[in-house]
């Protein structure tokens, strides 16, 4: 029982964690809307877009982390990362000449 509650109060520093660096990236960015997606072992990934076309992903141990941290957040949570969403993305130089590399046989050094 006492490796069971340490393992929640774990799992909840973990999200409060999560939820503080979401907070933290929807106020520099005017918002945020998210989507969580299983990666394995690793656990899930959290891809945040601000409103002003800024993103960033942050990863938790699970799934049902991540989701308790969007939810205590209060961000938008889209079931997947395609049509309207993921046309809110806003790309840089650095962003496109990162795609162009990989496109082309991967990054450069230098």
């Amino acid at each position: 029982m006492a490796e069971t509650q340490q393992v929640d109060a774990k799992a909840e520093r973990r999200a409060a964690r999560l939820t503080k660096q979401i907070n933290a990236f929807a106020k520099e960015h005017g918002g945020a809307e998210a989507q969580v997606a299983h990666i394995g072992e690793r656990g899930a990934r959290i891809v945040l877009v601000g409103e002003d076309g800024g993103w960033g992903d942050l990863v938790a141990p699970s799934v049902e982390i991540a989701g308790q941290a969007v939810e205590k957040a209060g961000v938008t949570v889209h079931e997947s990362f395609d049509g309207e969403f993921a046309a809110k993305v806003r790309t840089g130089p650095y962003e496109w000449t990162r795609m162009a590399g990989i496109q082309l046989g991967g990054p450069k050094n230098g």
